[in-house]
């Protein structure tokens, strides 16, 4: 499959998305919990993608040929030495030698970036709901 066919068929949904999460932003009915669930959604399911991105790196699953095909050289002794480097959660690395990262330099900042907001966007839901049912008790 080429490249524009990938392209497309990951630009239509993210799209569809964007446009179906931005209708409340521009109508003014973005203040209530349910938006702020979704965005919190949105921000959990942006945070798996990028984490599998990091966590797997370079063209293959092993480490010596993905960054052959990366043009970087592969250190077996900086390898040995931090063996456990590969294999943690946070922050993502896979280095092949001791100035060389197959992880992308953006994805631990947005791994921050978006658990941030997934939390942030999950205690507006809380509070919003809350301060809704105040309104109602207050109403009845």
């Amino acid at each position: 499959m080429s490249l524009i066919a990938c392209s497309l068929l990951v630009a239509a949904p993210a799209l569809l998305v964007l446009w179906l999460w931005g209708r409340p932003l521009l109508a003014g009915r973005w203040k209530t919990p349910g938006w702020f669930l979704a965005t919190a959604a949105l921000c959990a399911v942006a945070t798996v993608v990028t984490w599998f991105i990091g966590a797997f790196p370079g063209s293959s699953l092993d480490a010596e040929e993905s960054c052959r095909a990366a043009g970087a050289t592969y250190d077996d002794a900086y390898r040995s030495t931090h063996w456990q480097e590969p294999s943690r959660w946070f922050p993502l690395r896979n280095k092949c030698n001791a100035t060389y990262d197959l992880v992308p330099a953006w994805v631990n900042p947005t791994l921050v970036l978006l658990l941030l907001l997934t939390t942030t966007c999950l205690g507006a839901t809380v509070w919003l709901g809350i301060a809704n049912q105040r309104a109602k008790t207050r109403e009845a």
